[in-house]
């Protein structure tokens, strides 16, 4: 849950997860739709399939108890070295580096590396340098110290190098340029996006399709809807997606709500609009998505949908919206899905 998450963010989830999947069995045992939903809110939801994933393998090859050979654990799915080296190094003492952003900028500073730190060579040195400095047999508190440093003294702005135990150490410090380190790659422009979605209504249920297995979002459940294309009105749009992916012909009732969501790597204006199907029996014909539901508006709540769309599930059932009800946006947890800045702009 750490991984691209802050720790004020994540704690909440953490907590509830652990009352529902006290052990690897439990996760194992259940079904991939209820993972994801006590997963919503959190984005990058490949991490929760990944995780059940990682918990089927060790329930039936490992006997239930987590694997300590480290070339076991970057064999799981999702686990990367980073996750490997957190999970070798504090929950079995391995003498095992973990670097990430915190322990990046510390190095990055130490050194007065002044070359990018994503760059092949600079990232080699750094994960090199973060092993030779373990003291044997102290990975667990050395890696733990290590990010603690760069979470409450070494910060990404405003340093606090006065109080920091490596300051007698550190190039950066006696060169003047803890400011500006590390050195990073230049932000790719965010692209902006236009879409369109439907909430149809047909005697008293409402339409739901689930994504994909693969993508942004796998597995979620959403309201159908698409990419706005140029020279459409949102309600074009939302007609020809609803005919392309689902085979169905509807009407746009009324405009719900518009949402400004931001992702990672680009930002989305939401249109959402009330619809009603044209034919009196609709049946989808899924082109895109894999599954597709009608259910009733209180059964909405059961299913895992991306952060967006639970804003619209609140005013399809007359609830007051998270963005309202807390005067703030959701919490930013620079992920790829996801929850980050989902703002409802007007209803």
């Amino acid at each position: 849950m750490l991984q691209q998450t802050q720790v004020k963010t994540m704690l909440p989830y953490f907590r509830r997860w652990m009352e529902r999947f006290p052990d690897v069995q439990s996760i194992a045992d259940a079904r991939e739709d209820e993972v994801l939903k006590h997963w919503e809110g959190l984005g990058y939801y490949s991490r929760a399939v990944n995780i059940r994933r990682t918990a089927e393998i060790i329930a039936k090859h490992h006997g239930g108890t987590f694997p300590k050979a480290h070339r076991t654990i970057l064999g799981m799915p999702g686990i990367g070295p980073y996750t490997a080296g957190a999970i070798s190094s504090i929950a079995f003492n391995e003498d095992r580096p973990l670097v990430d952003g915190n322990v990046e900028r510390i190095l990055a500073r130490l050194f007065n590396l002044h070359t990018p730190v994503k760059e092949k060579n600079t990232r080699k040195f750094i994960w090199n340098t973060a092993e030779e400095l373990i003291p044997a047999g102290r990975a667990r508190q050395f890696n733990q110290a290590l990010m603690d440093l760069g979470a409450t003294v070494c910060l990404p702005r405003r340093p606090a190098c006065e109080k920091c135990p490596l300051n007698g150490l550190c190039e950066s410090r006696r060169m003047g340029t803890a400011d500006r380190r590390p050195v990073t790659n230049r932000r790719k422009d965010i692209a902006s996006i236009e879409v369109a979605v439907g909430i149809l209504q047909h005697r008293g249920r409402v339409l739901i399709q689930k994504r994909p297995a693969s993508g942004l979002m796998p597995n979620l459940w959403e309201f159908p809807g698409g990419k706005i294309q140029p020279g459409e009105s949102p309600e074009q749009g939302l007609i020809r997606e609803f005919r392309e992916e689902l085979e169905l012909e509807v009407r746009c009732r009324e405009r719900l709500a518009s949402i400004r969501h931001n992702y990672t790597s680009f930002r989305v204006l939401l249109h959402a609009f009330l619809c009603r199907p044209v034919d009196c029996r609709p049946r989808p014909v899924l082109r895109s998505a894999v599954d597709a539901r009608w259910v009733a508006v209180e059964e909405l709540y059961q299913y895992a949908f991306p952060a967006a769309n639970r804003k619209l599930i609140d005013l399809v059932s007359g609830r007051k919206p998270a963005a309202a009800r807390n005067h703030r946006p959701e919490p930013r947890n620079d992920d790829g899905e996801d929850g980050a800045n989902v703002v409802l702009l007007k209803k």
